[in-house]
Formats: C-alpha cells, sequence, structure tokens
C-alpha cells in the first residue's frame, strides 16, 4: 500500500504499559485539556460496552456491579490500545489523513484484524470486528460518537461529561450506552472538530461554538467552567436534509401555506422567522431560502455556518472568535456591515441576537428588500419586543417609538416556528406586520394552529387554519408575477393533524 510506510525504529514511539490511554508522547491529562494534536496522533481510545461472554451470557442488571464483565471489558480496553498503539507506528497517518477513501479504510480494517490475530486475545469472531470499528472509528472520525452520527433518526447529542450521553431520537430524550474513556478522550474529540475550523477549546478558550461537515451545529463548554467534565451538544443536520415535502408530510404546515410563503419570498418581503430552541428556525430559514431565485446575489451571515443555499451566486460569511490575546474576534454586526459594500441582492443572516439587529433592520430598509433571519422569541408579539431589546444593545439611545417604526417599516411577515408538546415541530404562525398605530406595531394573522389537547402518548394535536384575513401586500404580490389563488385566503382548516 503506496500511503502506508512502516516507521523506522528511530522514529518509533518508547513503550509504554498496556494500560495507557494513548502513546505516551500524546497522551492527554486529566487535569489540562490537550493541545490540538498532529493528524499522526493516535485518539484516546473508547471504553466499550462489556461485550457479551461468547456463550451467550446476558449482562448483570443494571446498576449492579458484574466483577467478572468489568475484568474482561478492562482486557478488551487494554487490548485495543495496544492495537491501536501497534497500528499507528505501522502507518503513515498523515498521508492516511490526507486521502481517506472506502479503499483505505478496508485495507487498514485488514491490518487491524492481523494485528488481533497477533495480539493472541481471547477474542471471537464479532468482538474482533466490534474492536476494529472502534479502532477505525477513532483513526478516521470522531471516536464513540460515529455510532450516533450515523443513525438518521437521531437529531440531538447531548454529552454530559464522559459517561452520561444523552440523544433525541423521534422527538424525546433517552440516555444511550455511549461513553468515552475519561474527560481526556472526550476533550481530544473536542479537539478533533473544532481544530480544522481554526478555532480552539482548552483552559483559557473554554467555551467554543463549531460546526461538522455536514453542517450540524456543535457548542462545547469544558472545565473549569464545566464543573462535572466537558458539555457538548451537537444539533444534527441530517444526511437528507427536511424539504417542504417533509413539512407538509409531517402536517407542520399545509400546501397553500407553502405556496404562499413562495410567493413572498419571490416579491422581496423582508422575513423573520421566530421561534423557542429547537423550535426548528435555522431548517425553516434553509428553505425559505430555497425560493430566492437564482439570478440573485446572497450575502450569507452565521456564526456557525449551517444554511445549504443551492443558488448559484453566493458568498457565505462567518464569523471568528477572539484569538488567545483576546484580539481578531469578528461578529456578526462587523460582517453585516462589510455585507453592505458587497452589493448584495439579499441577506440572510443565520441568527440575530444583539445589536447587528439594528443594521439588520436598516439593511431591509435601504434597498436589501427579501432578507432574511431569525431571532428566539415565543410568539409573535414577543418577537416586536425581543427586536426592541437587541437594538438597545447597539449601544444607541434611541425612543422606543423610533425602533419600532423601524421595525415596521422593515419587516413585513413573522412566521413563528415552535416545537409543541411530544416533539412535534410546526409553523404555528404566519403574521403580517401591517405598521403603527400611535406606539403600538400592528399585526394580523394570515394563518395560525390551534391546539385541541395531548394524546394519550402525550403528542400534542390541533389544527392550521387561515383566519381568513388577506394581507395588506397582497397587490405587491400579485404585481411580482406571483399567481395568487384567493381561496388561500378563506377562514378554514388547512390541516387536521389528530395526534
Amino acid at each position: 500500500m503506496g500511503l502506508f510506510t512502516r516507521k523506522s525504529e528511530s522514529e518509533a514511539p518508547a513503550p509504554k504499559p498496556a494500560d495507557a490511554a494513548a502513546p505516551a508522547a500524546q497522551a492527554p491529562s486529566d487535569k489540562s485539556p490537550p493541545a490540538p494534536r498532529p493528524a499522526s496522533s493516535p485518539p484516546p481510545a473508547k471504553s466499550p460496552e462489556p461485550p457479551a461472554p461468547s456463550g451467550g451470557g446476558g449482562h448483570a442488571p443494571r446498576g449492579k456491579a458484574d466483577p467478572l464483565a468489568n475484568e474482561r471489558a478492562q482486557k478488551f480496553q487494554n487490548l485495543k490500545t495496544e492495537i491501536h498503539r501497534k497500528l499507528v507506528d505501522q502507518l503513515d497517518m498523515t498521508k492516511l489523513a490526507q486521502n481517506v477513501t472506502d479503499e483505505i479504510r478496508e485495507q487498514v480494517m485488514q491490518i487491524v484484524l492481523a494485528l488481533c490475530e497477533e495480539a493472541g486475545g481471547l477474542l471471537n469472531f464479532n468482538e474482533r470486528q466490534k474492536l476494529a470499528k472502534e479502532i477505525l472509528d477513532e483513526t478516521f472520525g470522531l471516536g464513540p460518537l460515529e455510532t450516533l452520527l450515523s443513525d438518521p433518526e437521531i437529531s440531538d447529542i447531548l454529552i454530559n461529561g464522559p459517561k452520561q450521553v444523552y440523544i433525541e431520537k423521534r422527538g424525546r430524550l433517552q440516555l444511550s450506552d455511549v461513553k468515552f474513556k475519561d474527560n481526556a478522550h472526550l476533550l481530544h474529540v473536542i479537539d478533533k472538530i473544532v481544530s480544522p475550523l481554526g478555532r480552539r477549546c482548552d483552559e483559557v478558550c473554554p467555551m467554543v461554538d463549531a460546526r461538522l461537515k455536514d453542517g450540524s451545529r456543535v457548542n462545547a463548554i469544558i472545565p473549569p467552567l464545566a464543573i462535572d467534565g466537558a458539555s457538548m451538544s451537537i444539533r444534527r443536520f441530517g444526511k437528507d436534509p427536511i424539504t417542504w415535502d417533509d413539512y407538509i408530510r409531517f402536517k407542520s404546515c399545509s400546501p397553500e401555506m407553502v405556496e404562499f410563503l413562495k410567493a413572498c419570498v419571490h416579491a422581496g418581503l423582508n422575513i423573520i422567522v421566530a421561534g423557542g430552541t429547537g423550535s426548528g428556525k435555522t431548517t425553516l430559514l434553509n428553505n425559505l431560502s430555497s425560493f430566492i431565485p437564482d439570478d440573485e446575489r446572497i450575502v450569507t451571515i452565521e456564526d456557525a455556518a449551517e444554511l445549504q443555499l443551492r443558488q448559484p451566486h453566493i458568498v457565505r460569511l462567518e464569523t471568528r472568535p477572539a484569538n488567545i490575546e483576546g484580539k481578531g474576534r469578528i461578529a456578526i454586526r462587523d460582517l453585516l456591515i462589510n455585507a453592505l459594500r458587497m452589493r448584495p441582492d439579499r441577506i440572510v443572516v443565520g441568527e440575530c441576537r444583539g445589536g447587528e439587529t439594528l443594521d439588520m433592520l436598516q439593511a431591509m430598509n435601504t434597498g436589501h428588500d427579501g432578507s432574511m433571519t431569525t431571532i428566539h422569541a415565543n410568539s409573535t408579539r414577543d418577537a416586536v419586543q425581543r427586536v426592541e431589546t437587541m437594538v438597545m444593545m447597539a449601544g444607541f439611545d434611541l425612543p422606543t417609538r423610533a425602533i419600532r417604526q423601524q421595525f415596521a417599516s422593515a419587516v413585513h411577515l413573522i412566521v413563528q416556528a415552535a416545537r409543541l408538546t411530544g416533539g412535534p415541530r410546526k409553523i404555528i404562525a404566519i403574521t403580517e406586520v401591517q405598521g403603527m398605530e400611535g406606539d403600538v406595531v400592528t399585526m394580523q394573522d394570515i394563518c395560525k394552529f390551534e391546539q385541541d389537547g395531548v394524546s394519550a402518548n402525550g403528542k400534542a394535536y390541533g389544527r392550521l387554519v387561515a383566519t381568513g384575513v388577506r394581507p395588506g401586500f397582497y397587490d405587491r404580490l400579485r404585481s411580482s408575477g406571483a399567481v395568487i389563488d384567493t381561496d388561500w385566503f378563506v377562514a378554514r382548516d388547512l390541516v387536521v393533524d389528530e395526534g
């Protein structure tokens, strides 16, 4: 194998005890986060669940110690560490990291299986396959997380220290069987995620936002801020992104609502997507952006790049945290101000959460029609108050009435997303911003969700209804060339979800 070159004896690492977590030159300390590792460094080994004895016996009852199983698990761990060290001694990991293919993975798999045979451990066929897979996950992937990331039904991965990993599956949280060897192992995986992005997570910068290759959002916080060990949350961005067809199939919205939103985006209306944490705001923004015509120039601005727009003319911008000296930070507001000089037709901001909201409203009011963003708010009325608060964070002493006038003239539509009891995510309101009456921003619902109750399995159910209100920008939709069906605005049930 051309990429696999055996190291000379002078390059081989010094031998160390069999129960070590990683080669001596690379072993991380439990008391401090590991320094970024070169591609050739072997990752720490995962502590697997004790394999069942080859005779077919079951595991000990949960909560009771099984000395035999623990001893077997420790032997399995020691063997895995020993084989991993031998693998690193034989292969040029730098070249492997640059060119990982299915063929190379298979070749490495065969080498690992051969090393298992040489070790002579009391492992059956299934255990050898399991050990080989775990070593490959550590070498080429994110170790214990690879099993969870390969499951498309898992939407969130919540890691509370090395021994407690929760997952959200089909809207419900549950404790998984995945564990890390120790806190140093978890810190190594975090470093493996953030290092390719030019970010760091250590005692100087103990918090970090990052993303996986598929766009999944990652947040990590480590000791001393996280008392019980490093904590990490991964908001999955599935391999098959949710589309409008999925929204309709899940009864999250109706076909009429999709056509109406499409007409609004084509007409260049400024839209805010509001919702709580985990309500699906980013996914909804991504789908709304899919309606932007291909002949327009789009600039996207995000903390961690998640949007996956398919138009040909896109400029993607991402914020940058401060360096170790506390300098060099580039915030969303800085990128937004710069984006105004880039001749964008539309600006799409992943999320407004501070003073950049004022700049976003000004951009919407100065010729960048059709711009979109998301904010955290529990209702469309709360969205107005949230915008007021965030504009004040810009540092200007603006009167409340002036802020509301900016909002009323800049924003045309608020789309409210929510995660209901039991896990279903729905578009619960499409609200038009009409203008000002005195000091109050006036709004009217075009569509809304009316919850009728909670089913026996704990899932909320209800109806999406059209309120019978025709929006004030109706003529603007027609003049933009959109084909408008007046039946969209007839008061009726659009979708009935019986749970």
